[in-house]
């Protein structure tokens, strides 16, 4: 304990690998119910407390300097601008209850001292390993627990809605979907696009037989626990994810096998099948099929009336449910609350708790300002890529360079799912994503928190 509380690098190590095992794996039980909203303060919050207060000790003295570094900057410049959207919320439109919008603001600042963790852990090197085990080791408890809800009837905890929210333990029944420790499937889907081409990255890369094997384990699991999730946008996020990825490695036959044994794989879901029929009769459904209107009419014969015809039965409704709550009914609402507030937007937590499209939330909620500021976020990341890594990535030591190119690549993939998902608004998600962006800034830029 005494060599641990000696050297920070111990400290953030532990804590990283505690973060990342805890805040996936614990279910997301209420342990302070708050009276009239969905949100609680569960025990994950705690422990992001103190990756807080840890992290705020070193860093307290250097802030000034942290904070003259450009995402750093841009990431205060987000923070601020939402408080100024909070405020504006509260006292302008009318549109926050001030402990609600509170609340959300301060669970949008946990997830990102997530990212000033991933940076002060990777602070030395060769502590990457080890992330990359507990990672994987978490990997494989997640795929464990989600055959036992599959197979043997495990308690599965969701958020979807406020009666399960409050910490209900139900139980999969065949047709729905497979959410493991996730709090819904889309956070577990979207969970997988982001780690999926890190796996997929290494197993091209190392050369050792034992990390192959358990890499190629833990990639199967992840295509099993993808297919199981049934999410339709995912699993094209991952495609791409993957692809960028093994790109970016100069990997290119490995993106055609990497793709076709993925589809292969998906083909074994009806589910996955069904849901994307329904997108296609969906389009077909709203724009009409003129080669079968033109085959019709040449078809009719001339109607007789020796007979009275029946009233015919009405045609069957066809609709794709996901689609047409998002069309006609979030999207719309993220729309209006802009309008109200074209700088600033209506405030956290105005817009209820889904929009189902992460920019037109960031829109609605915070404005333009606060949508550039977001943007400007991973401006400045791909900026950084541009400017260290792309010329050098072949002299990156070799696990490091396709877990940056995986890394990279699933922030692609996250980036395309957000168009359809709240990701960073899905607390067991958005703390992993920023822990892992925050590893993947330490590795390629030179600047250091604390020596």
């Amino acid at each position: 304990m005494r060599t641990l509380l000696k050297s920070p690098d111990n400290i953030f190590k532990y804590l990283t690998a505690a973060v990342i095992m805890v805040i996936i794996l614990y279910p997301k039980f209420p342990f302070i119910r708050i009276p009239g909203i969905q949100v609680s303060v569960r025990l994950e919050d705690f422990l992001m407390a103190t990756v807080f207060g840890i992290c705020g000790i070193y860093l307290l003295p250097k802030l000034f300097r942290i904070f003259s570094l450009k995402i750093e900057k841009s990431i205060l410049i987000y923070s601020l601008v939402g408080l100024l959207s909070l405020l504006s919320g509260v006292l302008i439109t009318k549109s926050v209850e001030p402990e609600i919008g509170l609340l959300h603001f301060l669970r949008r600042i946990e997830y990102f001292s997530g990212f000033f963790l991933g940076v002060l852990a990777i602070r030395n090197r060769e502590n990457l390993s080890f992330y990359i085990k507990v990672l994987l080791l978490t990997l494989f408890i997640v795929f464990v627990y989600a055959l036992g809800q599959r197979f043997l009837y495990w308690p599965v905890i969701v958020t979807q809605n406020v009666e399960y929210a409050k910490g209900i333990a139900l139980r999969w029944l065949p047709g729905s979907h497979i959410n493991s420790t996730f709090a819904g499937h889309y956070d577990l889907a979207t969970f997988l696009v982001f780690v999926l081409p890190i796996f997929i990255a290494l197993f091209y890369t190392l050369k050792q037989k034992l990390w192959k094997i358990l890499i190629a384990g833990a990639i199967f699991s992840g295509l099993w626990l993808l297919l199981a999730s049934v999410s339709r946008i995912s699993i094209v996020s991952y495609l791409v994810g993957v692809s960028v990825a093994l790109l970016i490695l100069r990997k290119y036959k490995e993106v055609l096998v990497v793709t076709i044994i993925s589809l292969i794989f998906f083909s074994f879901s009806p589910d996955l099948r069904a849901r994307y029929l329904r997108i296609f009769d969906e389009v077909k459904k709203r724009t009409g099929d003129a080669s079968w209107t033109v085959y019709a009419q040449e078809e009719v014969p001339q109607r007789r009336t020796d007979f009275v015809t029946p009233t015919p039965a009405p045609p069957p409704v066809i609709e794709d449910r996901s689609s047409s709550i998002r069309i006609n009914v979030e999207w719309p609402r993220a729309v209006r609350s802009l309008a109200k507030n074209p700088l600033l937007g209506t405030g956290y937590s105005s817009i209820t708790l889904a929009t189902d499209n992460d920019y037109l939330r960031a829109l609605g909620e915070t404005g333009i300002l606060g949508f550039a500021a977001f943007c400007l976020i991973f401006l400045r990341i791909g900026s950084l890529f541009l400017a260290n890594v792309k010329s050098n990535l072949e002299k990156l030591p070799e696990i490091q360079r396709p877990i940056v190119a995986g890394l990279l690549g699933g922030s692609i993939g996250v980036l395309i799912n957000a168009v359809f998902i709240d990701v960073f608004e899905a607390s067991k998600f958005a703390i992993i994503f920023w822990l892992l962006i925050g590893v993947l800034v330490g590795l390629v830029r030179n600047e250091k928190y604390i020596e």
